[in-house]
């Protein structure tokens, strides 16, 4: 098989290529990436030297493709689908690339300090900066909470990469930060994302994963 993406199905980052693979039926052969076994951490450190998740590799075209948003950039490019996940109409395609980016940066981090710091050992915490990070949360879901007023997805009325990277941000955000009574729009769109077929089948694949994570109990 020409596509193989190494991946952890826990790893919010790289919910973002398997929906996008999902979206489309895109054929590819998935390798989980276990970090803390030498081999398997040997292993991908050959293809991903700083370690990061995920990676896409592309043996038909012999290339490989990190970070997340490049990999559905790769997908959308090389092997398009029916979903259309980056518009060819530029003006909207570069409102889903700073979509895509605002969920990463505003929702994705934040939400990971908060976890990162619950995996810390006592005495190493950060109270402080994970307040921050709770603030920088909330005032994301104002942003989305106006943003989502009127649109059924993240950048008007298609779904598009930005939902890819919506729907793991959100979904994990809101176990650390729920989203609560305040946050009407959001509450919606998140719950239209997790009726999606194809963010459904990773929150599945994901079940076995899910004792691991440090907000499991809510």
């Amino acid at each position: 098989m020409s596509l193989i993406l190494h991946f952890h199905p826990l790893a919010s980052f790289c919910w973002k290529p398997l929906i996008a693979l999902y979206e489309n039926a895109t054929p590819f052969a998935p390798v989980i990436v276990d970090l803390g076994d030498e081999q398997s951490r040997a292993a991908f450190l050959e293809i991903s030297p700083t370690g990061k998740m995920p990676a896409l590799r592309d043996d038909a075209r012999d290339r490989t493709v990190l970070e997340s948003t490049i990999v559905v950039e790769y997908l959308a490019a090389h092997y398009p689908g029916p979903v259309e996940l980056v518009p060819a109409d530029i003006d909207i395609a570069l409102a889903v690339r700073q979509t895509d980016r605002f969920y990463d940066f505003y929702v994705q981090e934040p939400m990971q300090k908060i976890v990162g710091d619950r995996l810390r050992r006592q005495g190493e915490t950060d109270p402080f900066g994970v307040e921050q990070a709770r603030g920088q949360l909330r005032n994301s879901y104002a942003i989305i909470e106006k943003a989502m007023q009127a649109r059924e997805w993240a950048v008007g009325d298609a779904f598009t990469m930005a939902d890819c990277a919506a729907s793991p941000a959100l979904f994990y955000a809101n176990k650390v930060e729920p989203f609560g009574d305040k946050y009407p729009a959001v509450k919606r769109y998140h719950d239209r994302l997790l009726q999606r077929a194809a963010f459904t089948r990773v929150i599945e694949e994901a079940q076995p994963y899910f004792k691991l994570f440090p907000y499991n109990n809510g």
